[in-house]
């Protein structure tokens, strides 16, 4: 066995494992259709080295070059879509087409001119370069790119450059041989299926580490999410909220947060079932997305409990924000209940004290809250700083401005 044919050994037998790991990937998580087409990709790239060894082992035809040919090109037309997918940028599959066929129909009458020809190479990898090349405009195309997006779209521009250089490689060490089947035994085939080979490894093994850390962040995304109501869970409001005071207290910027309770929320349930009180549950959620603005952390703490967390907002705004939601849910219609019936939420409010952290800071907006289920429900009462009096409270209870 030559060194080349090693080297093309080596490329069959890590082509079906990627296409495993990405098929894994793609198990793992239906969502991820991009490790689908990758998967199919490298599937196809293997026809290409299974061709190349029946030319080495078989003798040539012109069916074997323009499969090896054309297997290999559409490798790269699958990798691009998947490219496309995942960075959710229009697929161009007219532009691929168009290249496609010209390259196959180019391949098949080139095969007349003389294998030593620059121009007859220049000729055979231009499409390899024009494809991988299509991938580069796709990534480039992405809205947000992190460091790992611009180190494989730098490694899909090297890979585009390698192909445009092969003929200059080709002419440099000796050609390719007088005949498809002497190809393997030559020294250019050796080095161009070596840096094939270092290129191809280091674009998948990127592109796998891109979709394991997709899949990694959105399986912690849903670790923090209540799937009901699709904001924060408990867990996840804590931490983005405490996330938050820290970056509010370094700005030297107010902080309050308002906790809301479903009044009445068993009744619901029990007169019209858990899928009404599910619908509620929903619009209130997306009533809480609508009214928030990008700094603000929302989040379902409790069956019918909500918390907002307002950095930048002290207590009379955070208090204007509370009213003014309770004032628009109140007048909210839910699918699916009488049009007579209108439900009200009660909200307790507290603005951040010197030295308090998250669960301090609910406490007291909890007390408020609780103030507000026990003065009739329908209302926002506040939360004083701690050690506060009004006359007529106890220490630290919540009081009402109204």
């Amino acid at each position: 066995m030559t060194g080349a044919q090693f080297i093309l050994a080596i490329n069959l037998f890590v082509a079906g494992l990627l296409a495993a790991a990405f098929l894994t990937v793609a198990a793992y998580d239906r969502r991820q259709e991009p490790a689908r087409w990758f998967a199919l990709g490298y599937i196809i790239g293997t026809a290409n080295f299974l061709s190349e060894f029946a030319i080495a082992t078989f003798g040539t035809s012109i069916g074997l070059v323009l499969a090896a040919f054309a297997s290999f090109l559409a490798a790269l037309v699958m990798l691009n879509v998947g490219i496309a997918r995942k960075y959710g940028v229009p697929v161009p599959w007219a532009a691929m087409a168009v290249v496609f066929v010209i390259s196959v129909a180019t391949c098949y009458f080139i095969q007349d001119m003389s294998r030593q020809s620059f121009m007859r190479m220049l000729l055979y990898q231009s499409p390899y370069f024009i494809m991988q090349a299509i991938a580069v405009g796709i990534v480039a195309q992405a809205k947000a790119r992190s460091t790992l997006d611009n180190v494989l779209l730098a490694l899909l521009a090297a890979s585009a450059l390698q192909f445009l250089s092969k003929p200059f490689l080709f002419r440099a060490l000796g050609g390719t041989g007088d005949s498809p089947d002497q190809y393997l035994a030559t020294e250019y085939a050796l080095f161009s299926q070596s840096m094939g080979t270092v290129f191809a490894m280091a674009v998948a093994l990127m592109l796998l580490v891109i979709l394991v850390r997709d899949v990694l962040s959105d399986a912690y995304a849903r670790s923090e999410t209540d799937m009901l109501s699709g904001l924060l869970n408990r867990g996840g409001f804590e931490v983005h909220a405490a996330a938050a005071m820290h970056e509010a207290n370094r700005l030297g910027v107010p902080v309050s947060l308002v906790i809301s309770d479903l009044d009445h929320f068993k009744s619901v349930n029990d007169s019209f079932g858990h899928a009404a009180g599910d619908r509620v549950i929903v619009t209130f959620a997306g009533f809480l997305r609508s009214a928030m603005a990008e700094h603000h952390v929302a989040g379902r703490i409790g069956g019918e409990e909500f918390a907002i967390l307002l950095p930048g907002t002290n207590l009379v705004a955070a208090r204007l924000f509370a009213e003014g939601a309770r004032n628009a849910f109140a007048s909210l219609a839910i699918e699916g209940m009488p049009a007579t019936k209108r439900l009200t939420a009660s909200f307790g409010v507290a603005e951040l004290a010197g030295g308090e952290n998250i669960a301090d800071l609910m406490a007291r907006a909890d007390k408020a809250l609780y103030l507000a289920k026990n003065s009739g429900r329908d209302c926002v009462k506040i939360a004083p700083r701690p050690g506060g009096r009004r006359s007529g409270d106890d220490k630290g209870a919540a009081i009402s401005l109204v």
